[in-house]
């Protein structure tokens, strides 16, 4: 019996510490091309949790899909919901989505967020800024700035993240909402865009498009899928951005004033049913070709360039969660081309919603799939 009984002990000490997607809070070691680093479990008991911003004070804000927003204190003590925030259409990949600070929130106290945005005819994805009253844990004159003109029902691709330029304008990725695919490349739609706004939500005068007939004034670049995942580029400020594929074709791009990326006439994916290959080829001429695409298909969620010294082998380089393959990618950089690619935790089992590097020079993660935040240590 005894024998027996350290048995089931020892069995459920190797579940819990080398269970896929159990990181022990005290950190777990994972191995990597550059050296070994440390794994470690920051928080748990969030919903889907979507985006993460960084606060002034070290606490974070953290944004739960099913329409909850908490901050989360250095420890990882969850707060209680937030108050004040809109009603979401939480519903497959709708809800709340991302969220970032504005450029001077330290005088203020200006948050913008992403949701799913519920309206008559169906949903569309939506962007609203409040003043964050953080020791009351709730939201003050909210406001909706800006507004997909599409709303169609379903409950697919909705993009979205929020990334503010040099210039303090306010880059919005939208996704064409999957069964209306072929107004990615219509400009008087705002499904399969990225737009590019003032913080007030004002069209800025240097739009590509502004004053072009048949074209709304927001729109940046347009034939985007899926996008949920953007950064600067810390040396040129250009916009960088990944979207997904159907069956392939997921594709890291950088997102230029006025161009086209081509869905769904330009792709490397095919048919979810069927196989067959989409639109009319992988290349043309007025279409800008991605840096990297992945076929098959990654799932590619948040992204963030690395620009820390606490991984000093690692600055330069660019992480991006992966959703279907369960995965943080790592890819080393020659100015614009992708020179390697590394993939990282691969057996945790983690659904890795968002990457972000916080002030401390460490690189922050969601795990979607087990609720929590991660952070990545030096050993």
């Amino acid at each position: 019996m005894k024998r027996l009984a350290a048995r089931a002990l020892l069995a459920t000490f190797c579940i819990a510490v080398f269970a896929p997607g159990i990181a022990a809070a005290a950190g777990m070691q994972v191995k990597t091309e550059t050296g070994t680093v440390v794994l470690t479990e920051v928080a748990r008991g969030l919903e889907n949790p979507w985006s993460l911003a960084f606060l002034p004070d070290g606490r974070m804000l953290v944004t739960e899909r099913p329409g909850r927003m908490r901050l989360v204190s250095p420890s990882g003590a969850l707060s209680a919901p937030l108050a004040g925030l809109p009603a979401v259409h939480a519903s497959g990949q709708g809800g709340l989505l991302d969220v970032v600070l504005s450029p001077g929130f330290a005088t203020d106290r200006l948050i913008y967020f992403s949701f799913a945005q519920p309206t008559a005819g169906g949903a569309r994805t939506a962007v609203a800024r409040a003043l964050l009253d953080a020791d009351a844990l709730r939201l003050q004159d909210l406001r909706v700035i800006f507004a997909q003109k599409d709303d169609p029902p379903g409950s697919h691709h909705f993009g979205s993240r929020l990334v503010f330029g040099r210039d303090g304008t306010l880059f919005v990725t939208l996704g064409e909402r999957f069964n209306h695919r072929d107004r990615a490349q219509d400009l008087d739609s705002h499904l399969g865009k990225v737009v590019r706004i003032n913080p007030d939500g004002s069209v800025p005068a240097d739009n590509p498009f502004v004053g072009r007939a048949g074209a709304l004034p927001e729109i940046w670049s347009y034939g985007h899928r899926n996008v949920q995942g953007a950064a600067l580029h810390p040396q040129t400020g250009a916009l960088w951005a990944h979207e997904h594929g159907p069956q392939g074709g997921d594709e890291l791009n950088i997102l230029l004033a006025g161009r086209n990326y081509g869905w769904p006439q330009i792709t490397f994916g095919r048919e979810y049913v069927t196989g067959f290959r989409i639109g009319e080829g992988t290349e043309r001429a007025d279409v800008q070709p991605p840096l990297k695409q992945w076929t098959p298909s990654i799932a590619p969620s948040g992204m963030a360039f690395y620009t820390a010294d606490v991984f000093p082998r690692w600055k330069g380089n660019l992480f991006i969660g992966a959703l279907k393959y369960r995965m943080l990618v790592r890819l080393v950089l020659d100015g614009d081309n992708v020179t390697h690619e590394e993939r990282l935790l691969a057996d945790q089992g983690m659904r890795i919603r968002d990457v972000r590097q916080g002030p401390d020079g460490r690189l922050w993660l969601l795990d979607d799939s087990n609720g929590r935040i991660l952070r990545l240590d030096p050993r």
